[in-house]
């Protein structure tokens, strides 16, 4: 009997929809810390010539060191696995400056915060400076072509991330969050530039926090919120090349602004996820587009990381497509305005890299 609820049991979990099968990010997280030798001797004990694989004077796997690797994540032969578990924020060597900015490095580097959800929705004063909206009216009137393919999908998810100088309420980053004046107006920016270049643009404007709260997930499963419409879009908008994600960090002012030529920019970062097989073309993208701007202004990148391991969600949906990109913006500091100007610049290298690349494959 318990042989025949055994297979049972494996049948339905083998053969249900994979949207609707058991995981665990626990299990998930517990092996990945195992070393693949331990899965081959494994298998080698029911067939032999697996075995072969492995070096003769290997032996058994070390129960000890299979124990300290899977339970405490140390391993003996490596003292900075020690370090990483007992000292905060020393976890943050797991990511990779893949090419550091100005001032970049392992000290300074974007991390995740996760307040709780009930202070990202919270309702807050919010106001527009003056400079903003001087800004807003000497743009020049440029004309959109409507009828131009819909090849950039723009999205936030962390679309309540906030700035300080807006908030008159709060002096606390972690209370910058506000429902509307908030990184989806860079957001909105970034797409009126690429739309003036004759590059169609699609900004999402879905309300992941309040998502999140309306599903009973946590800040932590942003991501997870996110996923659905940027896989519908890659699924449905059959013209989308590229994916951005536009974040602000939470970094200090004196770490994301550069001055240049008189006027304060807010800096910019690349992050790439480096937990899914196809992260090396998101990578090239990344890299490239960050050369072509510190071409243009060294001081305004911070440079290109890739992330995974504890502490991070490692894909950040950009296993959905080969060109999509996590930016981060200025940080908790920074004003609209100084966003802005960056976004300029961004907007222009990209629409000269886009249009470059559609005559290359026009003309193959």
């Amino acid at each position: 009997m318990s042989i025949i609820i055994i297979f049972i049991l494996i049948s339905v979990l083998t053969t249900v929809k994979p949207a609707y099968r058991l995981s665990s990010k626990t299990i998930t997280n517990l092996t990945s810390e195992v070393d693949s030798s331990v899965f081959l001797w494994l298998m080698g004990l029911e067939n032999r010539m697996l075995l072969d694989s492995l070096e003769m004077d290997q032996g058994s796997p070390s129960l000890s060191k299979l124990a300290l690797e899977t339970i405490m994540h140390i391993k003996p032969y490596d003292f900075a696995s020690l370090l990483q578990r007992e000292t905060p924020g020393l976890a943050l060597f797991n990511n990779q400056i893949v090419v550091a900015g100005e001032g970049t490095n392992y000290a300074n580097l974007s991390f995740e915060s996760s307040p709780p959800l009930e202070d990202v929705l919270k309702d807050r004063i919010a106001v527009d400076d003056e400079e903003e909206k001087e800004i807003k009216e000497e743009e020049p009137k440029t004309e959109i072509d409507e009828t131009a393919r819909k090849t950039v999908f723009i999205y936030n998810t962390h679309n309540r991330e906030s700035f300080l100088p807006h908030l008159p309420d709060t002096d606390d980053p972690n209370s910058a969050y506000h429902q509307e004046v908030n990184i989806e107006k860079v957001s909105d920016h970034f797409a009126k530039i690429l739309e003036s270049k004759g590059i169609g643009t699609i900004v999402d404007k879905t309300d992941y926090m309040q998502m999140l709260q309306d599903k009973g997930w946590n800040y932590s499963q942003s991501y997870k919120a996110s996923r659905e419409t940027v896989a519908e879009a890659v699924a449905n908008e059959k013209d989308v090349q590229y994916l951005f994600d536009i974040h602000r960090d939470s970094l200090p002012r004196n770490l994301v602004t550069a001055e240049i030529d008189g006027k304060s920019y807010a800096k910019l970062l690349f992050v790439v996820g480096a937990e899914h097989p196809n992260y090396e073309k998101n990578l090239a993208l990344a890299t490239k587009l960050n050369s072509l701007i510190e071409a243009e202004h060294k001081q305004l990148t911070r440079g290109v990381i890739t992330k995974k391991g504890a502490g991070s969600n490692g894909i950040y949906n950009q296993d959905l497509s080969d060109n999509a990109v996590l930016i981060e913006f200025g940080g908790y500091e920074n004003t609209l305005d100084e966003l802005y100007r960056t976004v300029e610049i961004v907007g222009e290298v990209f629409s000269d890299f886009y249009w470059e690349a559609e005559k290359v494959d026009a003309n193959p």
